[in-house]
């Protein structure tokens, strides 16, 4: 298949207030956002008026590329973002690569103003995550949906967790919602994950360059590509020290009709069901 993408050149001065205000900015209007002071991918910065500066970190190469698929996901890729600082100052991410189905919500735009790596491909998230994976050129590849948020902190995992480069990394989940539903939901999710090595991709995958393709990387599917490549990591699979925070969008409110469908469509994909009949279904 061939991917089209071209390389944005990593910008040198980004913005001037805090990310966690800028990138969401970003995200609904590329040519609203401020101005950081912050270097390229791999580097360290100061965020402020004095000059960027480069620390003993960045001596060594970043070890992490973060791939992100979207579609459509312009609106909320801000905060997405704005977490993955964290990892750009602690010389942790060396590219970003963010891979899309064909959007026409700017997010192209977005891409060149962070100095990301951007790839069109035809819309499926795990032909997408492929496509990402195939671009990156670190040891590590950190995948993340664009509506989820690591915690702060996650880098102190994340860090740890380079220490083993024979596992995969998921983190524990939690929805941005409040209520009863959410945490429920969040805590069968975690428990699913430790009893049966099925995190889903909204927990985001740590995972050593070397061990996701000797596991055969993400199936080209629509749906159900995090519980193709989990299965093909089982008992490879560890829970890291730190939360993927997801949107609840997706569930409008109807936690109960949603969870159950999820399962559902889980169980029919054991048993043999085609993924895109499945994706039909999730989306309907």
């Amino acid at each position: 298949r061939r991917i089209n993408w071209r390389v944005a050149q990593p910008l040198n001065i980004i913005r001037h207030q805090p990310l966690q205000k800028a990138l969401p900015v970003a995200a609904r209007n590329a040519q609203q956002l401020p101005r950081f002071i912050m270097v390229s991918f791999g580097h360290t910065a100061n965020i402020g008026s004095k000059p960027a500066i480069t620390s003993p970190k960045a001596a060594m190469p970043a070890p992490i590329s973060v791939i992100i698929p979207t579609l459509n996901a312009a609106a909320s890729i801000g905060p997405t973002l704005a977490a993955l600082a964290e990892g750009l100052t602690a010389g942790l991410i060396g590219e970003l690569i963010i891979v899309d189905g064909g959007s026409e919500d700017g997010i192209e735009e977005i891409a060149d103003q962070i100095g990301a790596r951007f790839a069109t491909v035809p819309a499926s998230r795990g032909g997408q995550l492929t496509a990402g994976a195939a671009l990156a050129n670190r040891p590590w590849l950190l995948f993340i949906h664009a509506d989820t948020m690591l915690s702060k902190g996650w880098i102190a995992a994340a860090q740890a967790h380079l220490a083993t480069p024979d596992k995969a990394g998921y983190f524990r989940l939690r929805f941005d919602a409040n209520g009863l539903p959410p945490p429920l939901v969040a805590g069968w999710a975690n428990l699913r994950s430790r009893l049966f090595d099925l995190p889903y991709g909204d927990q985001a995958l740590l995972v050593s360059s070397t061990l996701y393709h000797q596991a055969g990387g993400y199936p080209d599917q629509p749906l159900m590509e995090d519980v193709g490549l989990a299965r093909a990591l089982k008992g490879k699979l560890v829970m890291l020290e730190a939360e993927a925070v997801t949107s609840a969008a997706k569930y409008q409110g109807q936690w109960l009709r949603s969870g159950s469908r999820n399962l559902g469509l889980l169980l029919r994909y054991f048993l043999g069901a085609n993924p895109e009949a499945l994706a039909r279904r999730y989306h309907k």
